[in-house]
């Protein structure tokens, strides 16, 4: 009898054998545990809420005097009550996140039957398509009128407490007007501090709070613009209140130059607000999208930001929003200890139409999905830059390899197809051999993705590309091939891909999906079908069915490292659990011994440098502390993938890099003719009449659809999902609607 599972479940169970077809079920104590430590986590959560929320209120003075009453007297003093009270809950929270992963275990593929009763999602089903957020689906609409809701109550509460400075007898009209904007800035910096407490949280790639909510970095990064836009306004209005009042009363330049050691220092308050400011500013979507590079270099200033505003708040003020900024803190050191690998760089290959395939190293424990990002870095082109790309390779393709397609659309893909180029010994397209060959030196940071492929757990998918964004949906494709080839648990079973392109040349991308060899007849077991739309030729350049091949060219191996480092992205999960835990154990006791041994015997009192020494204990912790756990945990590696090579033996290896390589020799030249596709010269898809055919042929079904490109595109597929679930009829399927598309 097949299992009959509501829409809203996943799709995916937990086992602990992925080895193993028919894995034993969780045991009642383990689902016990995990169901109990996320109802914790969820009342830690709302409690951390209701606390921001009560901070406008009366409520929050009376309660903010009890609480310091009963733990001042600890070794923290009022500081440590404040941090405990605001930036304690997400510091337990982690601690449960990690008890949970580390329960459920490693996560293997293992499918349920698909649902007799497909439902809306609100994780999937978008809202608003169209405006300043993009696309937004119900279950962040909901998280974005919280955030409104608190800033709206926030101001009416303050309001109305503010208009009390009016009514006050004893000042004059001037000083009043002075006064309330003193008083009014003074609230618009709580409000922009308590945003600031979530702000950092987003782009903790690497985050067990994103694991276990399962959500892609790529996907929070959006968080992180939508927070920051919303905490700016705030402290600009902080700022421009206290210059218009000090102007008011002739001591402007007085004012932003002090620096006093007990209460608020003004002048870091003035750097932290500029850094931050130029931060906003080139950050905002003009600029943004036609200098990246101005906003890459500038928003390294919010060491700057974070510093000068401990400076300005102290300890104390800076301890509302320290938990998220150290959880930022600690994923920042373990990235900067992965990034300093050099990576091997297995084969490069300059693709027709303009792309670049990169092939690199990694060990075989080194997990990740289809739908993976990794962060990117030439030495030889920036040390500085690192750029984000999709993987183009399945997982289950080759277990010490990952691939990306870089398509050449700027200065510095331009210049890394130049650099392959050089060292293939062709000089353009005239080829022209070059005597001197330069060497690629790669670091990685990454992958970081899905917990679970979640591309898996949809019996039918449309999976939407522009562009470049076909990248993603090679390594889907691949996957699904894989595991049907293999007799392994696999989902899909109707699959189209509609992809826009604007010439024909980059045709070629497609090819390189090797159909023939990964799953023979896969038709048999897989309906796909593929939709090429050319929107920039009118007839093909050549005769029906044929590619413009062009240029390629392929150099392996290119340098001598090693693989990708396992410290970051779908790692492991004890040793990134020890690491977080040890690092905020640590910061704890290096503040409870500052205190002891320093603070209170040398009595410092000064605000801005107690708030300094707060800064230089969530390094001091993250290194001293988390360090030793990071080296052990490399010297874990290194074991681990000695024995695995023990294991696979020196000639396999080479066999298997080498037959890599001519596979990719191979498919340079589009033989595989198992994958069909039609292809649409001068047309654009008609998404509506695309989903109606679908409606009527799969019927009352879930269908997953995933789009990675341009924001045009996202929100025309959106329109679509959306208009076709208000709209759906008893026979007709529900669109749960999914974005692979990273935009920094």
């Amino acid at each position: 009898m097949a299992d009959n599972h509501s829409a809203d479940e996943p799709l995916l169970l937990n086992l602990t054998d992925a080895e193993n077809e028919n894995p034993p079920r969780s045991t009642f104590a383990t689902a016990l545990v995990k169901w109990v430590l996320g109802v914790a986590m969820w009342l830690v959560l709302g409690l951390w809420v209701a606390v921001f929320f009560m901070f406008p209120s009366d409520a929050w003075t009376e309660l903010v005097e009890s609480w310091t009453s009963v733990t001042s007297g600890s070794i923290y003093g009022i500081t440590g009550s404040i941090f405990l009270l605001c930036s304690g809950p997400i510091l337990v929270i982690v601690f449960l996140a990690i008890a949970s992963l580390m329960v459920d275990g490693k996560k293997a593929l293992q499918l349920k039957t698909s649902s007799k009763y497909p439902r809306i999602r609100l994780r999937t089903f978008p809202i608003l398509v169209d405006g300043p957020f993009g696309v937004v689906s119900a279950a962040e609409f909901i998280g974005i009128c919280l955030f409104v809701a608190f800033a709206i109550w926030a101001l009416y509460a303050y309001t109305m407490q503010n208009l009390n400075v009016l009514l006050e007898p004893s000042l004059s009209s001037e000083a009043k007007w002075i006064l309330m904007l003193t008083v009014i800035g003074i609230r618009f910096a709580w409000i922009g501090m308590f945003c600031l407490a979530f702000l950092f949280l987003p782009i903790s790639r690497g985050s067990v709070l994103l694991s276990i909510i399962d959500i892609p970095f790529e996907q929070a990064t959006r968080y992180h613009v939508w927070l920051g836009h919303l905490t700016m306004p705030f402290f600009t209005l902080h700022g421009l209140c206290f210059v218009i009042a000090w102007a008011l009363e002739g001591q402007l330049l007085d004012e932003i130059l002090e620096w006093t050691d007990e209460g608020i220092a003004i002048l870091p308050g003035v750097i932290s607000l500029l850094a931050g400011l130029l931060m906003w500013v080139t950050a905002l979507p003009p600029v943004r999208k036609k200098n990246f590079e101005l906003f890459f270099y500038t928003h390294q200033l919010y060491v700057v930001f974070v510093i000068f505003l401990a400076l300005h708040g102290g300890d104390f003020y800076f301890s509302l929003a320290a938990g998220g900024i150290f959880l930022f803190v600690i994923d920042r050191f373990l990235r900067f200890c992965q990034s300093r690998r050099t990576v091997d760089v297995i084969s490069a290959t300059c693709l027709p139409g303009g792309s670049v395939e990169l092939v690199f190293s990694k060990p075989a424990n080194l997990r990740y999905t289809a739908l993976s990002f990794i962060f990117l870095q030439i030495r030889e082109l920036s040390c500085l830059q690192w750029h984000p790309f999709s993987v183009s390779s399945s997982p289950l393709a080759g277990r010490k390899r990952i691939s990306v397609l870089i398509k050449v659309s700027g200065e510095w893909t331009s210049n890394l197809k130049s650099k392959v180029l050089h060292m293939s010994g062709t000089e353009g397209e005239n080829g022209l051999h070059s005597q001197s060959r330069s060497k690629i030196t790669a670091s990685v940071e990454g992958p970081y993705g899905h917990e679970i492929p979640y591309h898996l757990t949809y019996e039918n998918l449309i999976l939407v590309a522009g562009g470049s964004g076909i990248s993603p949906f090679l390594a889907v494709l691949s996957d699904i091939l894989h595991l049907t080839n293999q007799g392994k648990p696999c989902l899909p079973k109707n699959v189209l891909v509609i992809w826009t392109i604007r010439k024909s040349n980059e045709l070629h991308l497609l090819s390189t999906l090797d159909t023939e060899s990964t799953c023979p007849n896969f038709s048999d077991k897989l309906d796909l079908e593929v939709r090429v739309y050319v929107t920039r030729e009118s007839d093909p350049p050549l005769e029906e069915g044929n590619i413009d091949e062009g240029i390629s060219t392929s150099v392996s191996p290119l340098s001598r490292g090693s693989g990708m480092s396992v410290l970051v992205g779908t790692g492991n999960r004890a040793w990134s659990g020890a690491y977080a835990i040890s690092s905020i154990v640590g910061f704890v006791v290096s503040m409870a011994l500052l205190d002891i041994f320093y603070v209170h015997p040398f009595n410092i009192l000064s605000w801005w440098y107690k708030g300094l020494l707060l800064v230089g204990c969530m390094i001091g912790s993250v290194i001293i502390f988390g360090g030793p756990v990071i080296y052990s945990w490399h010297r874990w590696e290194k074991r681990a993938i000695a024995a695995e090579e023990a294991e696979d033996g020196e000639n396999d290896d080479k066999s298997q890099q080498s037959a890599h390589s001519n596979t990719m020799q191979d498919n340079i030249v589009p033989k595989d003719r198992a994958l069909s596709w039609t292809t649409h010269y001068g047309a654009r898809p008609n998404f509506q009449e695309i989903f109606m055919s679908v409606s009527e042929c799969w019927g009352n079904v879930d269908i997953g659809v995933i789009v990675s490109g341009p924001a045009t595109l996202q929100s025309s597929v959106a329109k679509q999902c959306r208009s076709r679930n208000l709209r759906r009829r008893a026979l007709h399927p529900v669109f749960h609607y999914n974005s692979h598309s990273f935009d920094l």
